[in-house]
Parts: structure tokens; sequence; C-alpha cells
């Protein structure tokens, strides 16, 4: 049996927005999935063209760096690393969104989408990144095995889709020894 091609890259605005079909798919199907994105089940394709294509407006304008995970030539799993835009913190990113669509799940693009997010930070000279992520959820056992340490957990954070509250942990990791 043929083992399929996987292949994670940095994705162009005009990618970003020749795709917002394929990200919106991944989107919802995560929120389907009751993840807690921002979004909730009431989400309809039009708020995931709008969140893609502000996403793809902000690559072009080097705010954030948006890697695509592709499976076969499908995009499949997405993150984005956001540029802290305040004067004082030039060293920091956020990682946001990391989204693998079910159908792609437990072939390890998570984690080469984390390794593509992370190497692109420190690149562009962003050795501090910082994440949140739903207490209890399978991302938060992929952070603590990719080495991101804890800061804290917020009660009540957000919501699920389904309209439930959950805790957020808050992440950080150091890259400062790959710069």
């Amino acid at each position: 049996m043929n083992q399929p091609i996987i292949e994670v890259r940095l994705l162009s605005e005009q990618e970003a927005h020749e795709r917002l079909a394929d990200l919106t798919a991944i989107l919802a199907d995560c929120i389907d999935d009751n993840a807690s994105v921002g979004f909730m089940r009431s989400f309809a394709v039009s708020e995931g063209h709008a969140y893609w294509r502000d996403v793809a407006t902000s690559v072009g304008r080097r705010e954030i760096l948006l890697y695509g995970a592709f499976l076969s030539g499908a995009l499949v799993g997405t993150v984005q690393v956001g540029f802290a835009l305040k004067p004082n913190q030039p060293h920091r990113a956020d990682l946001m969104k990391l989204l693998v669509h079910r159908s792609a799940r437990n072939l390890g693009l998570a984690r080469r989408l984390m390794a593509a997010a992370e190497e692109g930070a420190a690149s562009s000279g962003r050795w501090l990144l910082v994440l949140d992520t739903a207490r209890g959820e399978l991302a938060e056992q992929l952070y603590d095995r990719l080495g991101w340490q804890r800061s804290g957990i917020i009660p009540d954070y957000a919501l699920f889709p389904d309209g439930r509250y959950c805790d957020t942990v808050v992440f950080y990791k150091s890259l400062r020894a790959s710069l």
C-alpha cells in the first residue's frame, strides 16, 4: 500500500485566498468535533470565509505566518504564527489555531505543523512563543510532549462550540537557544 505524501509549508496571501473553502472546511470540522477555537456550533461558511480572508490579509501584511499541512495534495491542517506588534515585544509570537481535519489525524501532522511554526518563528527572530488551549483536550497533551511549559490555567476562559465553559491552559516555549 502506498504511503500518503505529507507536506507542510508556508502559505502565501494569494494561496490562502485561493484555499478559503479548504481552510473553512478544516475549521468547520474542528468546530463539529467541539474544539474550542473561537467559534460556536452556529458557525456558518460565511463566517469561516470572513475569518480566513482576514488571516490571508494579515499574511500579506507580514503579521502572520500561515502554515498548511497537505496530505497527498489536499490541505488538511493549518497553524498560524502571529507576531506581537507592540514595540516592546519584537521577540514574541503567538501560536494560533492548530487545526487538523479529523480525516487526517494520527499521522503526525500536528507535530509537523508545530515544528514548522517554531522554525518559522525562530527564522523571523521570534524566540518566545505563547499559546493557549482548552484544558483536558488532546492538544494539551501534544504541547506537553513537544516541550512547551505550562504557565497556568484560567478557569471558564471560553466556551466549547456546544456552549459549555472550558478552562484554558496557557503555555510558552523559549527558542532562544536555537537562535
